[in-house]
């Protein structure tokens, strides 16, 4: 994979294991974005540029994507999960939060590299949705809400770019083995496993990669009967309240 990346939230879990993983199949260079580079010291390759980015910052995102003008695909990664029910005090600050980072942060990323693609030959954008932007798990349910947002916008994203040959790629893992998910009491996925299987998703052309166990058997229970993926989920939160 000898091109030129960029990372959001590539300090650590899924973003680090992207990052690392590009490294491996010689990625010609990544650009790690963090809000906090310090956190990206120990990425000691000469590849690595490491960049400021807080993905809710509009000067930040501006200053952050003129520095990567040879970019030619993006992964847009950063996440962030608060809340864990519709009602109470702190339910709808937490909601604009999550959709600041979850949904808005991506739509600043295409607004401005979208151009700089464009010049680069096309280039792809990948979004880190979740199966939950697909069929809310109400775990997280504003978090869930945020991500369907987002499976929104790489759909019209897909289209809308298609003509400046662009690939607009969304991804769909289930649970994965990272501090967001830390409180879940579920199986989950290693960061470096699904990390794998998205960039073979990407290499393989895919436009919508499930890269884990848990997000396949999703995908095939959401395409047979999306009401069907609503009642197993349904029935899910039921045995955990048990």
């Amino acid at each position: 994979m000898g091109t030129v990346a960029l990372v959001t939230g590539a300090n650590r879990g899924l973003g680090r294991a992207l990052t690392e993983e590009l490294l491996n199949r010689g990625v010609k260079k990544v650009y790690a974005a963090a809000r906090d580079p310090h956190t990206l010291q120990d990425l000691s390759d000469d590849r690595v540029v490491r960049l400021r980015l807080d993905v809710t910052d509009a000067e930040q995102v501006r200053s952050a994507m003129e520095a990567a003008s040879d970019v030619e695909i993006v992964f847009s990664n950063a996440g962030l999960a608060l809340g864990t029910a519709i009602v109470g005090s702190s339910v709808l600050d937490q909601a604009q939060r999550e959709m600041e980072v979850n949904y808005f942060g991506p739509l600043r990323l295409l607004q401005r590299l979208a151009p700089t693609l464009a010049r680069n030959g096309g280039g792809a954008f990948v979004t880190i949705a979740s199966v939950a932007g697909l069929t809310n798990v109400p775990f997280l349910p504003t978090y869930a809400a945020s991500k369907a947002a987002l499976h929104s916008l790489t759909q019209a994203a897909r289209i809308l770019l298609a003509a400046q040959g662009a690939a607009v790629i969304g991804v769909y893992p289930g649970p994965i083995d990272t501090d967001m998910s830390r409180a879940l009491a579920i199986p989950k996925t290693s960061a470096r496993d699904v990390a794998i299987a998205i960039l073979d998703g990407v290499e393989a052309g895919q436009e919508d990669i499930f890269p884990d166990a848990f997000a396949l058997e999703f995908a095939r229970s959401f395409e047979a009967s999306p009401k069907t993926s609503e009642r197993q989920v349904a029935a899910m939160m039921l045995a955990a309240a048990a």
